[in-house]
């Protein structure tokens, strides 16, 4: 009877695995065949043959690629502003009290508290009035805020996380505070601002709605792009895209997965 339980609980473990594995290579595996079938319709259990010219397609077409350009281009140029913004921000957070400290905190999140597009309209509006619309400017400002709390509480937390018994010996050994700071507390602090930098890059990366209402027609992003692809293109060149459009969220948290594993981005958001 026991091993018969065992033998059941295991089946049942490799069900739940199947199903989970199921449910998170099935889009990619889907998309990754239609990517290289030259075309494959119901009820056809297999592709009418392979080909590359889909792939051709994408890097030929001057749109689609200039769409990708500004991709890489936007989320390093917001990483680093964020980076410049909110760094100072997080260490004020974690290492002073203030009046209205928690409130400040709090309040980071009501940029993802509601929905955006009506956030975005009534910036559009003050955009129009400050010249912003189609600027590069007015595109980092929009994907800057979707990345604040990232950049805010995810550092606030690790610097927070910094004992201040190490900081306080590197000071009496006669360290100034900013020898301190860049040899101590940042160092200690970094992994916890690295989770945040990739957080942050993939917020930019895959923001569609603001860019796509201040920055179009004279900036498309990957994300936006997806629009008219599933307008105007064959199924394939979607899928293409999808695939390009997915390999720097993947690549990204490959590299950083033992510090998201590890409790970093959990921990981001426990600050007191």
């Amino acid at each position: 009877m026991l091993a018969a339980r065992r033998a059941g609980g295991r089946a049942l473990i490799v069900v739940l695995v199947l199903i989970v594995a199921a449910f998170i290579l099935g889009p990619l595996i889907w998309l990754a065949a239609h990517a290289f079938a030259t075309e494959w319709r119901y009820p056809n259990l297999l592709p009418s043959g392979l080909t590359l010219d889909w792939w051709r397609t994408v890097f030929a077409d001057p749109g689609l690629f200039s769409s990708m350009r500004n991709s890489l281009f936007f989320a390093p140029v917001t990483v680093v502003v964020s980076a410049i913004v909110c760094l100072p921000a997080a260490y004020a957070f974690s290492r002073f009290d203030f009046p209205g400290r928690r409130f400040f905190l709090v309040g980071l999140f009501a940029t993802n508290a509601f929905p955006k597009m009506g956030l975005f309209v009534s910036m559009a509006t003050i955009f129009y009035g400050l010249n912003l619309m189609e600027t590069t400017l007015g595109i980092v400002i929009v994907h800057v805020i979707g990345t604040v709390v990232f950049m805010t509480w995810i550092p606030a937390a690790a610097f927070s996380a910094v004992p201040r018994s190490l900081e306080e010996a590197a000071r009496d050994a006669g360290a100034g505070k900013i020898r301190v700071f860049l040899t101590v507390t940042l160092p200690m602090a970094l992994p916890g601002i690295l989770v945040a930098a990739v957080m942050s890059f993939l917020a930019s990366f895959d923001e569609a709605q603001g860019t796509y209402l201040v920055g179009a027609p004279s900036y498309m992003t990957m994300p936006t792009e997806m629009y008219s692809l599933v307008l105007n293109y064959p199924t394939q060149v979607a899928a293409v895209f999808a695939i390009l459009l997915s390999i720097p969220s993947v690549v990204l948290l490959l590299l950083t997965r033992k510090y998201i594993m590890g409790g970093q981005l959990a921990e981001g958001f426990q600050i007191r």
